[in-house]
C-alpha cells in the first residue's frame, strides 16, 4: 500500500469540516502534562532497522515473566494456565482471519462459534442472553450503566466502593460526556463489602447498582438483598466479575437476581499478554435483550431446513443502527472470544468445576501460611482465589523490595489508590493452580524479612 500524504489544504478541509481552527485543538482533551513539547531527549531521530531491534529487544529483556517467578499479582488479571490446545485452535486460518462477518450468513464457522461463546456465558453468568464479546471488562462495565440509563430513564449510578478503580476510571470518563452522575467512595480494609451501606443509598433517581463480585479486596456478598431493594426502586443491579473462574465455585449473579452482569474472561484462554487484548463479557435478563450493546447470534434453520447462524442482533454504530446504536464501540475481541469458549469446552462443567475447587484450596492454604508471619493480617473472611493482608508497614515499598528479590507479591491498594492513607497498608495477593507451594513459601519468608 502507497503512503499518500495529505497537502496543507487537504488538512484545513478536513479540520474545517470538523470545526477545528488547528491540530492542537483536537487534543484539547489531553492533559497539558501528558503532552509532548518536542522530540523525546535522548531519542535518536533516526536508525536502522537492525539497531532498533537490538534496542527493544534490549528493553524487552528488562521485563520479568509472570511464569520465570513467584507471582500473586491480580486485581483483575490473573495467570492461569492455558493448555496449548487452545493456542492451536485459534491460529487455524477459519479463525485467525475472521473478524467481524459483515456478511454474516456466509461466515457459519465464525457465527457458530460467537453462538457457542454466548450459550457458555449465559450459563456462566447466570443470565437468560450474552452477547457475541465485547470490548474489555472496564469498557463493559460502562456500558451496562449506560443500558440502565436507557432502561430507567434515570441518570444516578452509585458504584460500590469495591468495584475495581480502573471499571471507575473508565466510567468517570465516559460520564462526563453522558451527565451521568457517578456516586463513588474508596473501600475500607476490612471484611465488610458494604451491601447495607449501598442499599441505603438508592432512591428514586437511582438508574442502576454496580456492584464487583468477588470485589477489589476479595470479598464475596450475598447480592440477594441488593438485589430486591434495587427492584423495590425500580433500579437495575449490575455485577461485575473478573475473576470468571470463581463463577464455578461460587453462585453465578444472575442466581442472585442481578439484571445485567458483565466481566472480564481473561482468566479463560487468553493469558495475561502485557494488559490486552482482552474480552469483555455482557449477559442480561431477557426482557432487555433490546438495549443490550453488541451483537447476538441466534440459531435457525434454512430453507433446506438445516441448522445455521445468523446475526440476530446487531446494535453496534457499525451497523444499520448508526446513531442509534447502543453502544460504538466497535471491537468484540472475536479471536479472545474464541480462546476462552475453547478454554471452557476443553474444561467442561466439571473440570471449570475442579480448576475452581483446586484455586479455592491453594489460597486458603496460601491466606493460612502468610497469616503466621508477624506483622501480617488477613483482612477476608470469605474469598475465593484472591485475598487482602493488612501489613504493619506501607505496602507499596514491600512490593518493590519483593520485586528486586525476584518475587511480584501482589497488588498494593496504595498503588490503586493513592492518597487513601488507610489502605497504604493494603496488598491484594491472588493465588491460582499455577502457584507451588514453594512459591507461597518464599512469599512467607521475605515478607518476614522484610516487615522484621
Amino acid at each position: 500500500m502507497r503512503y499518500l500524504p495529505l497537502t496543507d489544504t487537504d488538512r484545513q478541509a478536513m479540520l474545517a469540516t470538523v470545526g477545528a481552527a488547528t491540530i492542537d485543538d483536537l487534543f484539547v482533551d489531553v492533559p497539558e502534562a501528558a503532552r509532548l513539547s518536542g522530540p523525546i531527549a535522548g531519542l535518536p531521530m533516526h536508525a536502522s532497522e537492525m539497531a532498533v531491534e537490538r534496542h527493544m529487544s534490549a528493553l524487552a529483556g528488562k521485563n520479568v515473566a509472570a511464569g520465570s517467578v513467584p507471582f500473586f499479582l491480580g486485581c483483575g488479571a490473573y495467570k492461569h494456565h492455558v493448555p496449548a490446545s487452545v493456542d492451536h485452535i485459534i491460529q487455524r486460518g477459519e479463525f485467525l482471519t475472521a473478524y467481524t462477518p459483515y456478511q454474516p450468513e456466509i461466515a457459519q464457522g465464525t457465527l457458530q462459534v460467537m453462538f457457542e461463546f454466548q450459550t457458555q456465558v449465559a450459563r456462566l453468568l447466570g443470565t437468560d442472553v450474552a452477547n457475541a464479546s465485547m470490548y474489555d471488562g472496564s469498557t463493559a462495565c460502562w456500558e451496562a450503566i449506560g443500558m440502565a440509563r436507557r432502561i430507567t430513564k434515570r441518570a444516578k449510578a452509585i458504584l460500590s466502593p469495591g468495584l475495581h478503580p480502573h471499571y471507575v476510571s473508565v466510567a468517570k470518563t465516559m460520564a462526563k460526556y453522558t451527565g451521568d452522575a457517578l456516586d463513588t467512595a474508596a473501600p475500607t480494609l476490612n471484611d465488610d463489602a458494604g451491601i447495607d451501606a449501598l442499599i441505603a443509598k438508592i432512591d428514586g433517581d437511582t438508574s442502576c447498582v454496580v456492584v464487583q463480585y468477588p470485589d477489589i479486596l476479595g470479598r464475596i456478598a450475598d447480592l440477594t438483598a441488593l438485589a430486591d431493594a434495587c427492584h423495590a426502586n425500580k433500579a437495575l443491579l449490575i455485577a461485575v466479575v473478573t475473576e470468571p473462574v470463581a463463577l464455578g465455585a461460587i453462585r453465578s449473579p444472575g442466581e442472585m437476581d442481578a439484571d445485567i452482569v458483565v466481566g472480564e474472561g481473561q482468566s479463560l484462554g487468553v493469558g495475561l499478554q502485557f494488559g490486552g487484548p482482552y474480552v469483555g463479557l455482557f449477559g442480561c435478563k431477557d426482557k432487555y435483550v433490546r438495549q443490550m450493546p453488541g451483537r447476538l447470534c441466534g440459531e435457525t434453520v434454512d430453507a433446506e431446513g438445516k441448522r445455521g447462524f445468523v446475526l440476530t442482533l446487531s446494535t453496534r454504530e457499525q451497523h444499520i443502527r448508526r446513531e442509534k446504536a447502543t453502544s460504538n464501540i466497535c471491537t468484540s475481541s472475536v479471536l479472545c472470544a474464541l480462546a476462552m469458549s475453547a478454554h471452557m469446552t476443553l474444561l467442561g462443567e466439571a473440570g471449570l468445576r475442579r480448576l475452581a475447587e483446586i484455586n479455592h484450596l491453594g489460597a486458603s492454604a496460601a491466606a493460612d501460611r502468610l497469616a503466621q508471619v508477624p506483622g501480617v493480617e488477613v483482612v477476608n473472611g470469605a474469598f475465593f482465589n484472591e485475598f487482602t493482608l493488612k501489613l504493619s508497614k506501607e505496602a507499596r515499598p514491600i512490593v518493590r523490595a519483593l520485586a528486586d528479590r525476584g518475587i511480584l507479591a501482589g497488588v498494593s491498594l496504595g498503588r490503586l489508590y493513592p492518597g487513601e492513607g488507610d489502605l497504604a497498608n493494603g496488598l491484594v495477593v491472588a493465588v491460582t493452580e499455577t502457584t507451588t507451594q514453594d512459591d507461597v513459601e518464599a512469599l512467607a519468608q521475605a515478607l518476614a524479612e522484610e516487615l522484621a
